[in-house]
């Protein structure tokens, strides 16, 4: 008997649009060959869920579930936005970063072939594949992330336009800050921000930047040519790190200046250390 592994699956997964689960039995029974795998799929009437399954997922939403350990988010895509303002679907959604914050998987492709706590004689992947028949489009689990919290950090999230776009903001120091992380994850939500701090900046993307700023003024004197750059620079900084941009409630102060505000007010050694910002269909 051939070893299945889960890149087989994987393979089959993404040549046929059919469920991990169905994947991973049509692999076993043809011990391990891909091309048998593939025709008994469509001799047994896969066929249709092949076409369905096929099709483009670019909707959807992102759900958020709390346990007293994590935070978890789970993005679920169907093919309408019709579809993802559908009560079945949310419920679904809803379910599935339930079973994440629950469960907390190593990865995606373990949580789709999970047992489906609700339901074991199904896997995760089995579950999703009866709601795309119920609702009648293809529906795809396309990521999840689980966020341990923990006794010196505070995690904030915030959802946007009914979780098309949910960010989260982590605040070391403090574990009774969550409110104030929110802050910084509605600040996160709308400014879109690309780095943390300008020491998180790649130094390619700087050197890009200072290039384009000596291109653009290349007939200046050399020391105020470097002073530009250096200006260049600093205003690439307010726009793309979080720590520089101005506050969105408050354009007087940066998050830098915020937090550090916050720190000297609760006597608490505050820092933004991460955010994240995740959109529908992002890739």
């Amino acid at each position: 008997m051939a070893v299945i592994t889960a890149s087989m699956i994987k393979e089959l997964r993404e040549r046929t649009g059919v469920g991990m689960g169905k994947c991973k039995e049509a692999l076993e029974e043809a011990n391990g060959d891909m091309e048998l795998a593939i025709s008994n799929l469509r001799k047994a009437g896969m066929a249709t869920a092949v076409k369905k399954e096929g099709r483009a997922t670019n909707e959807g939403l992102i759900s958020v579930s709390e346990t007293p350990s994590v935070i978890a988010l789970a993005e679920i895509n169907a093919e309408t936005d019709f579809v993802a303002k559908n009560d079945k679907f949310k419920q679904f959604s809803s379910n599935i970063a339930n079973e994440v914050a629950a469960t907390k998987p190593a990865s995606l492709e373990a949580f789709l072939l999970q047992k489906y706590s609700k339901d074991p004689s199904v896997t995760i992947d089995q579950y999703r594949a009866t709601v795309v028949q119920i609702i009648g489009e293809n529906i795809q689990i396309s990521r999840i992330l689980v966020l341990p919290k923990a006794a010196n950090k505070s995690i904030g999230v915030y959802s946007h336009l009914g979780g098309k776009i949910v960010t989260v903001a982590e605040i070391t120091g403090s574990s009774k800050q969550e409110a104030f992380a929110r802050d910084i994850a509605m600040q996160v939500a709308a400014a879109a921000p690309e780095y943390l701090s300008p020491e998180t900046v790649p130094a390619h993307v700087l050197e890009n930047e200072r290039e384009i700023a000596r291109s653009l003024t290349k007939d200046k004197p050399e020391n105020i040519l470097a002073k530009i750059v250096e200006n260049r620079i600093k205003s690439f900084y307010d726009v793309v790190c979080l720590t520089c941009q101005k506050y969105i409630k408050d354009d007087s102060i940066s998050i830098s200046d915020l937090v550090s505000k916050r720190s000297k007010e609760t006597g608490e050694p505050l820092a933004v250390s991460h955010f994240l910002r995740w959109s529908v269909g992002q890739e």
